[in-house]
C-alpha cells in the first residue's frame, strides 16, 4: 500500500484538495506517480494549525493524467475508507462556509 503524507498549511490548501461530494470525503493528491482507479493509499494527514497527523486508508477513485486539460495539476482523488479521527468532520468544520463556494478546486 503506498503511502502519502498531506500537510496543510491554511484553509485555501485545504479547500482547493477537499472532495465534499464523495460519501464519506475525500482528498486530491498532487502526483505525477502513475495509480489505478481502486488502489489503497495509506494518508496521514496534517490540518492547518494542527501538531499531529491524523491517519487513514483510502481508495483511487478518480485520476488527473499529466497533460489533461486547463493545465489541470495531475495526480489523484481518493476516497477515505477509514475515518476514526472523522476527518471528514475537521476538514467540514474548518472550511464551513467555503464549501459553498463557485472557486475552481483540484477536481471540479
Amino acid at each position: 500500500m503506498q503511502k502519502f503524507v498531506l500537510k496543510f498549511n491554511n484553509d485555501r490548501e485545504l479547500y482547493m484538495a477537499y472532495m465534499p461530494f464523495l460519501k464519506q470525503g475525500g482528498l486530491f493528491i498532487k502526483t505525477k506517480e502513475q495509480f489505478e482507479l481502486g488502489d489503497n493509499i495509506s494518508l496521514e494527514v496534517l490540518m492547518p494549525g494542527e501538531i499531529e497527523a491524523a491517519k487513514l486508508d483510502s481508495v483511487v477513485c478518480w485520476i488527473t493524467p499529466h497533460g489533461a486539460q486547463n493545465g489541470t495539476e495531475p495526480g489523484v482523488g481518493v476516497a477515505f475508507v477509514t475515518d476514526e479521527n472523522h476527518i471528514r468532520n475537521q476538514i467540514e468544520s474548518a472550511l464551513g462556509r467555503m464549501l459553498n463556494s463557485k472557486d475552481p478546486t483540484y477536481t471540479m
